[in-house]
This record gives structure tokens, sequence and C-alpha cells, in this order.
């Protein structure tokens, strides 16, 4: 298929080049439920804004302040081999068919790596899934504080 694109792109690495991505799409994606939501909705804005979409998988990283009580908080390594899966998933998938699209691994605070992905692509929007539970109670709902804080469109997904 020659409209589909897979590069997985580590932290380390710069962002893309290709024009095709250049204003186009970011979605962050865990492969839940609220992420594929939001990943059809990003789907369907690249599809009509003819532009590239980045999915972004941001890894696992959790506050050491939850086991330790220390402060200032600092943050642990949890192995992720999620994003191999992600990408198979989606290489698999029917509907990227059509459009160009790129997954990008980060590690960290999740609102800054979708945000910076964002910058690097001079993405024209970023779209999220509502965060819902536990975590999002204690640490806040990531899609919350991306739209308060992000310099560009954020368009959250229930």
């Amino acid at each position: 298929m020659p409209n589909r694109r897979t590069e997985l792109q580590s932290s380390t690495q710069s962002a893309a080049c290709d024009p095709a991505f250049l204003h186009g799409v970011v979605v962050g994606f865990d492969g839940s439920l609220s992420s594929e939501h939001a990943l059809a909705y990003a789907v369907g804005m690249a599809r009509r804004a003819g532009s590239g979409l980045v999915v972004v998988h941001v890894a696992n990283r959790l506050p050491a302040t939850v086991w330790a009580g220390c402060e200032p908080p600092v943050f642990v390594d949890v192995p992720d081999h999620r994003t191999e899966v992600l990408g198979l998933e989606l290489a698999c998938s029917d509907f990227l068919c059509d459009i160009p699209w790129v997954l990008v691994e980060r590690g960290g605070d999740i609102c800054h790596e979708l945000e910076e992905v964002a910058r690097e692509y001079s993405a024209d929007a970023i779209v999220v899934g509502g965060t819902h539970g536990l975590l999002g109670r204690i640490f806040g709902s990531v899609s919350a504080r991306l739209a308060r804080r992000a310099d560009r469109p954020v368009i959250v997904i229930p």
C-alpha cells in the first residue's frame, strides 16, 4: 500500500522532515478505548484536511513520589513494549490505509511530549481522548492540563 507509512521514532531522533506530516494532526494513542475514539476522529480530521497523521505513544513513566513520599517528584521508567504492539495493530488496521501516518514513541510527561511532537511537526491540532478513572483524579486529567497549556487547538474526544 503506497500511502501507508510507519516509522517509529525514539525521543532522541529528530522529527521527520516529510512535508506530508507538517501541519498535520497529532493524536495521543495508548490503545485505550478513549484513545481509539480520538484516533478515529483524528483520522477523519487528517483525511478532510489532506494532511498526515502523527500518532504519539508516550511510554510509561510513573512518579516515584507515589512510593517514596519524597519531594521533588522524580520519575521512574517502567519497561514499555506496548509501542511495538500498537504499531503492529495500527499497521494492520484498514482505516489508516488512505492517509500517510507515522508512529512516534516518547517517554516522559504525556502533556509535554504531545506538545513537543506537535511543535516539531508544526501540527494544526492535537487530539486526545478524555481521561477517566482513579489515575486521572490523582494526577490530574491529561486532556484538561493539555487544553490549558497548549499553544494550538486541543480536541478532547470522550
